[in-house]
Parts: C-alpha cells; sequence; structure tokens
C-alpha cells in the first residue's frame, strides 16, 4: 500500500537536491525568498531551479512579510504552486493574496503551547494549510529553518480545524517518532537534511524521505 503522507524538503539551492526530491518521494519542494535566510535564493535563480522541478512535484516559495511587487513579480517569474508565509502576515493579507492571485496560501506559525494552536483558529478559510513550526531562538531574525523542535505532544488529538503540517527541528532520525507523538501526515524539512547551513546533503533527503513514508 502506498504512502498517502506528504513531505516538503524546503529551502533547495542546486538542481541535484531536486532530483534527490523528487526520487527519494517528496510532493513539495521549497525555493526560499528572504534576504537574511542562508537559502535564500535571489527571483532568477529561483527561476532557473523552477524549471527543473519534475512533473507531479509542487513547488512551494516561502516568504517573509512580502510587498505587493515582490508577490507579483514571483507569481510571475515562478508560477509556484503554492506561497508559504512564514512572518506576521494577518488573515486578511492572506486572504487577498489568495484572491488576487490565484495560489495556494500556507501559513507558518510557531507553537508555543495549546494557546498557539487555539489562536491559530484565525486563519481557518484563509490558508489552505498550516505549518506548525518551533518559535525562533532568542535573539534570531529568521523565523524558520533553525534546527529548533517543540512539544509535539500538544498536536497530538488536537480537534484541528485545517490541514496542516509539522516543521521545526525534523532530521531523517526523529521523523517516526515525531509522526508518532503527532499523527501528522504532512512533514516538512530544511535544516535537518543539511551538510551545511543552506546545502543539503542529497543521502540526509533520501533518508527522511524513506524514513517518512515508512512510518
Amino acid at each position: 500500500m502506498l504512502s498517502m503522507r506528504q513531505i516538503k524538503i524546503c529551502g533547495l539551492s542546486r538542481p541535484e537536491e531536486i532530483d534527490a526530491a523528487a526520487r527519494a518521494g517528496a510532493s513539495h519542494i521549497g525555493l526560499v525568498h528572504f534576504a537574511k535566510s542562508p537559502r535564500h535564493l535571489e527571483l532568477e535563480a529561483a527561476r532557473k531551479l523552477r524549471l527543473e522541478v519534475p512533473v507531479g512535484v509542487k513547488t512551494v516559495v516561502l516568504v517573509v512579510s512580502p510587498d505587493g511587487k515582490t508577490l507579483a513579480n514571483i507569481k510571475e517569474m515562478l508560477a509556484p504552486d503554492v506561497i508559504q508565509f512564514h512572518g506576521d502576515e494577518p488573515p486578511e493579507a492572506l486572504a487577498v493574496v489568495q484572491k488576487t492571485f490565484e495560489v495556494e496560501v500556507w501559513k507558518a506559525l510557531p507553537v508555543r503551547g495549546i494557546a498557539s494552536l487555539d489562536d491559530s483558529a484565525e486563519y481557518d478559510g484563509v490558508a489552505d494549510r498550516l505549518l506548525f513550526d518551533a518559535p525562533a531562538p532568542e535573539g534570531s531574525d529568521i523565523p524558520g529553518g533553525n534546527g529548533e523542535s517543540f512539544g509535539w505532544s500538544v498536536l497530538k488529538d488536537y480537534p484541528h480545524r485545517s490541514p496542516w503540517a509539522l516543521a521545526g527541528g525534523l532530521n531523517p532520525d526523529n521523523v517516526s517518532v515525531a509522526i508518532r507523538e503527532t499523527g501528522a501526515d504532512f512533514l516538512d524539512v530544511s535544516s535537518g537534511v543539511e551538510c551545511a547551513p543552506g546545502v543539503k546533503d542529497v543521502d540526509k533527503i533520501t533518508a527522511f524521505c524513506k524514513a517518512a513514508l515508512s512510518a
């Protein structure tokens, strides 16, 4: 029986990383457009990588509090399947993007406990998917991809109202445990499959997908 679990490998920067993710069974690949991130891609570089994504694998572009011009350029140059917001974007801003650009919209949210999950209700009906991530470390101005995890147990048996994914601190060694503890059927990984900040390890990508799909 084929696994229905979905996997996003985020922060890719080389064609061989995209190839490895697709071959290993990832359903989504993520391209980061945020200058402060070690995984940042200028739009022209992202456009070239976008052309490497095979049919059947969806492209997600991660942004942090972007302006309208940036979003328009992303839509025109990259034609992404999904735009993932990882900043302080309010629900009404996401609703405008969803309608104006006719693209799937995801919202990443830091989880500090049950209250964070309750508060996520404001994005119901606006975000097509919520990504529950670890809060950024104190002093960091990069909201995700920090290799930090959170207390996964808060997600178990929570009455989720929207489709969601688990992010934050995942790697090939702990993803099976994370799935058991949360019931997640969508996993999002970035730093956990890297050999250096912003540089993916193709063997780790393969190992992560294998562990996630077989859990």
